[in-house]
């Protein structure tokens, strides 16, 4: 592997390497913004898993149950999401570096580059269908205006 070391060459590199970056920026504001979700899911999970456990409680309403169920659907598919969102993030760093490589060596990068990069958004687009579904799911919990029915 021979490295060239023509400045122009090395320019045009780090130019075609930036442009996937910004999908890289996505992807880390997508992290936070569903871990903070997951956060909020096994903040409310202690609290009635506490209720539970608390021995001044009388019977326990099966509503409490039924949250819980989903909450526990709704971890899984935050914790799916930030599976793929880091491949994702893993799958644009190395086209990243396969452009890189294609640019200051011989490395036939191309065909690596388009795979990774494909790969990467698709994994992309999946977290966000996965995001999606977990923010329905979040709003089965509520009523929207409907009275509450009681047993």
């Amino acid at each position: 592997m021979n490295l060239v070391y023509d400045p122009g060459a090395i320019v045009h590199s780090i130019q075609l390497a930036v442009a996937p970056v910004f999908l890289l920026t996505a992807v880390s504001g997508m992290i936070g913004t569903v871990a903070h979700r997951l956060a909020r899911i096994v903040d409310r999970a202690r609290v009635l898993e506490a209720f539970l456990h608390s021995a001044a409680q009388g019977p326990v309403p099966p509503s409490i149950y039924r949250e819980l169920a989903l909450l526990r659907t709704r971890g899984w598919l935050v914790t799916l999401c930030i599976g793929l969102l880091t491949l994702c993030g893993f799958l644009i760093g190395l086209t990243i570096l396969f452009l890189f490589l294609g640019q200051t060596t011989e490395f036939d990068s191309p065909s690596w580059a388009v795979g990774s990069f494909l790969a990467g958004v698709m994994s992309f687009l999946l977290a966000l269908v996965l995001f999606f579904v977990e923010t329905v799911a979040a709003t089965r919990i509520l009523n929207f205006g409907r009275r509450p029915r009681h047993p």
